[in-house]
């Protein structure tokens, strides 16, 4: 098993080729004293990926956020992000009032998912399909 990072460092794994994705991913900031916010590509091979997958997440399914020893998939990594975020602008403010709930992020996120599915079939994007399950290439 490959080591996570230190806890200085947060990562953001996340799907480059989603134009919503990689917008979120760009404009999410937090507050410095948490540490540095790395993001990865979830379609490059990396040991961030390795880690994502020896725990079973499924990248086409949410992003995830490694903290330390600690993932968050999905709903869950939004509502870390924004609880982490420095509402330094009007984007990240909007993040944290909107996810900071953690019951509104399980209920907005699968909105959210569904959205990002139907843009990636339309894009005619193929699926992550990290954990290598037969048949699930496509939207």
């Amino acid at each position: 098993m490959i080591d996570p990072p230190e806890s200085a460092e947060i990562l953001l794994i996340y799907d480059k080729e989603c134009p919503a994705c990689r917008n979120y991913a760009r404009m999410v900031r937090i507050r410095s004293r948490l540490g540095r916010l790395q993001t990865i590509d979830a379609r490059e091979d990396s040991a961030a990926k390795e880690w994502v997958n020896e725990r079973g997440l499924d990248l086409d399914q949410g992003m995830v956020v490694v903290i330390g020893d600690n993932f968050y998939h999905g709903a869950d990594a939004m509502h870390v992000l924004a609880l982490m975020s420095s509402r330094s602008d009007t984007w990240n403010r909007i993040n944290y009032r909107t996810f900071r709930s953690r019951r509104r992020s399980r209920w907005l996120y699968p909105i959210l998912r569904s959205l990002r599915n139907t843009l990636l079939r339309v894009l005619r994007v193929r699926k992550i399909n990290n954990l290598g399950i037969a048949g699930n290439d496509r939207f």
